[in-house]
């Protein structure tokens, strides 16, 4: 009776510990992850009682009537793919509802405080949205700039090995990560599906904002149309790639100097009045409190935004 005992609880822990094992490899397995990835991925389309349209299409918002109206802007599509530049999950209704309601919080609470600054504060958060999008887009495109010349040196090893162009953007999709796994997969995804290599290849030229990448989208339709040798010519790419960045690399050092004053001119004014309205807050006041004072705060503002910029084109050097 004890061994029977002894057997069922035995084989009740068993069963307990493979049940947990099972739920858990299946949430947390990297096959699972990447199949959910997919699906966040693809746009989500409602389909009615008629006929069914195969051609996917791009969900911009949530709210059905909402997405119908962004649907008839052509400069909504120019920013939808900005914001897949970027990476973002989100789709662009969510940042314009969200930017919305940043600019009128921001109206109400200058009505609140200083009537003067309404119309500035409501165009600092409405914009708050949409320059987190540009900062990530830009981290995105950097770093998928940074990983083109080992990818092309991954993709000539390929070929150099036996393999199809489709087998080396196979490996390139698998071995490395976001973004320029993710773009790479993308691209192979369409081929398989029966989209020729060319188009396929100028898609992903149109998705990513890269003009390294261009290069090799053309080589390679190039190579595709009049022959030669594809490994060596990815090879030739990733080299003048890293020689590229070897001269940034350069230019970035001489310019620090440049980027430092600039640095230095526009926090002047932001320590200075820190410091005032430590030392004599009256003498501050006057400024903050007089309506005068707040028509030169906005203007102050406004010429250190152009000043800025002009500085930003100055020591900025494109190579």
């Amino acid at each position: 009776m004890e061994v029977a005992v002894g057997v069922t609880v035995f084989l009740g822990v068993l069963l307990l510990i493979e049940t947990v094992y099972l739920l858990t490899r299946r949430r947390w397995s990297p096959e699972v992850k990447k199949v959910r990835q997919r699906l966040k991925v693809l746009a989500r389309t409602e389909y009615a009682d008629g006929d069914v349209n195969l051609v996917r299409q791009k969900l911009l918002s949530d709210i059905p009537w909402f997405n119908r109206i962004l649907l008839g802007f052509r400069w909504i599509h120019r920013v939808n793919r900005i914001i897949e530049q970027a990476g973002v999950r989100r789709p662009i209704g969510f940042f314009l509802v969200l930017s919305f309601l940043l600019a009128c919080g921001g109206a109400f609470l200058m009505m609140a405080l200083k009537p003067v600054l309404i119309l500035p504060a409501a165009a600092v958060l409405g914009a708050l949205p949409f320059i987190y999008i540009l900062v990530k887009k830009r981290t995105r495109m950097r770093k998928f700039e940074r990983q083109l010349p080992d990818t092309l040196d991954l993709i000539s090893r390929a070929l150099k090995a036996g393999h199809a162009f489709t087998g080396g953007l196979k490996l390139a999709a698998e071995e490395l990560d976001d973004p320029i796994g993710t773009e790479f997969e993308k691209t192979l995804n369409e081929i398989n599906f029966g989209v020729s290599a060319t188009d396929a290849l100028k898609s992903l030229a149109d998705r990513v904002d890269c003009l390294d990448l261009r290069f090799f989208v053309i080589s390679v339709i190039i190579q595709r149309e009049t022959g030669g040798n594809l490994a060596e010519i990815l090879e030739n790419i990733a080299r003048l790639i890293r020689e590229r960045f070897k001269l940034q690399g350069r230019i970035r050092v001489l310019a620090a100097e440049g980027k430092l004053s600039a640095v230095i001119l526009v926090g002047i004014p932001f320590v200075v009045a820190f410091l005032l309205s430590i030392l004599n807050p009256d003498y501050i006041r006057t400024l903050v409190d007089d309506p005068i004072g707040n028509i030169l705060i906005v203007a102050a503002l406004t010429m250190m935004g152009i000043g800025i910029l002009v500085m930003r084109r100055m020591i900025q050097i494109k190579v």
